[in-house]
């Protein structure tokens, strides 16, 4: 069932602008960053219960995404981290089709290597920007309700 609730608007212009060219074209392919894909989450705020909506880079494997909180290496994380932490039920826009999805943070370890790898592969500055900060970049598997249920 897809998140029901109202809206808040993105702070950032460039979010903004983001958001607008994809809802125009009914498509997140309208917008590209560097030339890769981007996919749009749907997260409920932790405080407000407000949802808001947040262009990540495309990162996909066998039917399961992948959330970054990158903000480019910045030294705290991006605030839709503490709301995916409280409410993982979250929306997925790829291209024209969204789907209902959950979220779990990967800890160290393995599973999150591989992912990692995955992440860097679709987006090599995330390398970099794991380098220019002393925090753990947090990722998110984001996969099937009925799948991440089993986990």
């Amino acid at each position: 069932m897809p998140l029901q609730g109202e809206y808040v608007p993105p702070k950032t212009p460039w979010v903004a602008r983001q958001l607008e060219q994809i809802d125009a074209a009914g498509d997140t392919g309208a917008v590209q960053v560097q030339n890769r894909p981007v996919v749009v989450f749907t997260i409920r705020g932790k405080k407000t219960g407000l949802l808001r909506r947040v262009p990540l880079m495309r990162v996909e494997h066998g039917g399961s995404y992948v959330a970054v909180g990158s903000v480019g290496g910045a030294p705290k994380n991006p605030a839709w981290v503490a709301s995916i932490k409280a409410n993982p039920d979250v929306e997925l826009q790829d291209g024209t089709t969204s789907v209902d999805l959950r979220a779990r943070l990967l800890e160290e370890g393995p599973e999150r290597d591989d992912w990692w790898a995955r992440c860097v592969d679709a987006f090599p500055n995330y390398a970099e920007y794991q380098r220019n900060t002393d925090r753990l970049i947090p990722v998110f598997l984001v996969e099937r309700r009925d799948d991440a249920a089993g986990k």
